[in-house]
């Protein structure tokens, strides 16, 4: 029931960083929001995400992840009722910020959450369930989107977030048991500002490049003020006792390969659900519930894959799935790179397949460095209905 719960939790937050791209146009009719305006729409939330997740995730293993998931569930119910009331562009983009704020808080707690819940025999099929769900479910969010867009308005979006959240809320409430970092060390808030400040200005530039264009004094100065503040970062979290990312994680070869493969393989799936999405409603002429089951296949074949891998891993070795899958993906988005306004749908299926496959193969593996590399953290004041079981060095019930 944890990890139910948990990869509910986490589908409701990866979801909505895609599933309002299929309502795009019912947005622009309704709001009358200019392009600049329906880019912010959906970038807003992503903008805050990467800013407050480190801080975000250090304030859940610091204070309990139970807290920071119902805390942050229960904002991004509200958040998202509220936006259902809402028909200014200006108010949509303030709210999909403070939707950031509560996926910040509840994405990282699902896999700590997991992490410290699973003893080792069980935790690398619980992070494979985990993997397979963060890839899925954005593809998933478009399918039921497109669904309830046939239907009713893109105010439709919102209550299915506002469904999902209550759900998982509840469930967490009743099956997930609190856990926390055993020492209680102070919030390291000189290395959380500039970790907001840094991604902050880095993110914003990148995604403001399009409109005033890559060579541009403003995006190339935004990227290098964005830089330079993480370097400061670095620099100021080497030196500090209780740091809020430890830079000599990156040491470890295992970490540093599996950050950087998870990264570059989330960096191009949402990428590519951002122009996919168009290019069906806006060049094919696709409906919003065409485009979300064109993508289907993606997730029919990451979902197996990912749940495959960890078998593969233990029989061969990690590197062989992990490698085999990321030159899947390559495969599967240089396919797709070949797109144009008269492909058949087959070249589209035959970029899909081996993409979703690849980032199933590859995603649990890359997650599990991480996680394995990462010294054990034990959790402290457990507590949970009926005697649940929690985290800890010797995974008993919760006294």
């Amino acid at each position: 029931m944890v990890l139910a719960v948990t990869c509910l939790a986490l589908a409701t937050v990866v979801s909505a960083m895609a599933s309002l791209n299929v309502a795009l146009p019912d947005i622009a009719r309704e709001t009358h929001a200019s392009q600049t305006q329906l880019s912010w729409i959906i970038d807003a939330y992503s903008l805050v995400f990467a800013a407050l997740l480190l801080l975000a995730a250090t304030l859940g293993d610091r204070f309990g992840r139970r807290k920071a998931l119902l805390g942050g569930l229960g904002l991004f119910a509200g958040v998202s009722a509220a936006a259902t009331f809402s028909s200014d562009p200006g108010t949509l983009i303030a709210l999909r910020a403070l939707l950031g704020v509560a996926a910040a808080f509840v994405m990282p707690a699902t896999l700590s959450t997991i992490t410290t819940t699973f003893p080792a025999a069980q935790r690398a099929r619980a992070v494979s369930i985990w993997a397979a769900v963060a890839g899925a479910s954005a593809v998933l969010g478009l399918l039921a989107s497109g669904a309830v867009l046939e239907v009713w308005s893109w105010r439709s979006v919102f209550w299915l977030n506002v469904v999902l959240a209550v759900v998982a809320v509840i469930g967490t409430y009743f099956f997930v048991p609190e856990s926390a970092e055993a020492k209680k060390q102070p919030v390291d808030g000189v290395g959380a500002a500039l970790t907001v400040v840094g991604l902050g200005v880095l993110v914003y530039s990148v995604i403001q490049a399009p409109e005033h264009g890559w060579g541009s004094p403003r995006t190339m100065g935004g990227i290098a003020v964005g830089l330079v503040v993480l370097a400061l970062f670095i620099l100021w979290e080497l030196r500090h006792p209780h740091p809020l990312l430890n830079p000599r994680l990156f040491r470890n070869l295992p970490f540093a390969a599996g950050t950087l493969s998870i990264t570059l393989q989330f960096f191009a799936f949402f990428g590519f659900i951002f122009v996919v999405m168009q290019y069906l409603q806006l060049v094919r002429g696709d409906s919003a519930l065409i485009a979300a089951l064109s993508v289907l296949p993606m997730s029919a074949a990451m979902i197996p894959s990912a749940r495959l891998s960890p078998r593969l891993a233990a029989r061969h070795g990690a590197r062989r799935p992990w490698v085999i899958g990321l030159i899947a993906v390559s495969a599967g988005l240089l396919v797709l790179a070949e797109l144009d306004t008269d492909s058949s749908y087959w070249l589209i299926l035959a970029g899909l397949i081996p993409l979703g496959a690849g980032m199933g193969l590859a995603m649990t593996p890359a997650t599990a460095a991480i996680t394995d590399a990462l010294p054990p953290v034990f959790s402290t004041g457990c507590s949970g209905p009926g005697g649940t079981v929690c985290g800890g060095p010797t995974f008993g019930p919760c006294g």
